[in-house]
């Protein structure tokens, strides 16, 4: 491998396409570690919902950023950017082959392509009224002091909608003009891991995490932190709260994890391919396509 530009080798794909399996396989022959670049799996504790690699599969190759702070601490995009850049450059020093996994496009990319991101913490009280007024009167607040974001933002996004207004009305300048590009100097390959079958695998996924857990650790994290943990929005999280809480059954809460975890697959495909466009592997043989394209890419 040339010393530089330094060689980085990326895996994406939405949530349970298989990352974590594939990625351990290429990481054994490879000789290399991983480095998580998933949002969730930051956060201690949070193992089952997040499908985070087993401690057996830790053993067999080391992994950086898991469980690097604890779920009432939150960290933003550019808290993780700076650790993560500081654990690569580590990386590249030592001459290992870094190799970045994960399904959070934006802490990718904001990794991979060197963003900008505002340091605004969260505005609580400010957030509180922004949801108060709907995401129809926000989109249109947005629309009105930085259109250029809106055309970034889909209008049913509140999530961006509302952290776009808060950088806003903090900083007093628009969000897109905030976020100007920084790559680093590395080369980049980047694959992508999709599969035929997303929709099935993510209602086996879905069952598996009830039949092992996901309700016990969801209690753990209430009786820790508290009922009102803004973590425990997450996908299959509030649904096994909603369960312990007694408005939903567990057949019900399963059926709405899978449903909405199917749809931010796709909306994680969009970004993939929008955003990324990275080298789709052949599901034939999907180690065997990355073998290839890695070495390759290192010759």
């Amino acid at each position: 491998m040339s010393s530089y530009p330094p060689h980085v080798v990326i895996l994406v794909g939405p949530t349970a396409s298989g990352k974590t399996d594939l990625a351990i396989e290429i990481a054994e022959y490879f000789k290399t570690r991983i480095h998580n670049i998933d949002s969730r799996q930051i956060y201690k504790f949070m193992d089952i919902g997040t499908a985070k690699p087993t401690k057996n599969q830790q053993k067999k190759i080391k992994h950086f950023l898991i469980d690097i702070e604890e779920p009432i601490n939150p960290i933003n995009v550019r808290q993780f950017q700076e650790i993560a850049q500081k654990s690569i450059k580590r990386e590249i020093r030592q001459k290992n082959l870094p190799f970045l996994v994960g399904g959070s496009g934006l802490y990718m990319n904001s990794i991979t392509k060197g963003f900008f991101v505002p340091d605004v913490p969260p505005q609580n009280n400010l957030r509180r009224q922004l949801e108060k007024l709907g995401q129809k009167k926000c989109w249109d607040l947005l629309n009105n002091c930085d259109p250029l974001s809106t055309k970034k933002i889909n209008c049913a996004d509140h999530i961006r909608t509302i952290r776009a207004l808060e950088v806003f009305y903090v900083t007093g300048k628009p969000f897109s003009t905030l976020k100007v590009q920084k790559p680093p100097d590395w080369k980049i390959l980047e694959l992508g891991l999709d599969r035929d079958n997303l929709k099935e695998r993510i209602l086996q996924r879905t069952k598996n995490m009830f039949l092992s857990g996901i309700m016990e650790e969801t209690n753990h994290l209430i009786s820790k932190y508290g009922f009102d943990l803004p973590i425990l929005k997450t996908i299959g999280y509030r649904e096994a709260r909603d369960v312990l809480n007694n408005n939903l059954t567990i057949d019900k809460a399963i059926e709405l994890t899978a449903t909405k975890t199917t749809q931010f697959a796709k909306r994680q495909k969009t970004w993939f391919r929008n955003k990324n466009n990275p080298l789709w592997l052949n599901n034939k043989n999907l180690l065997k396509d990355a073998i290839i394209k890695i070495e390759s890419f290192l010759s």
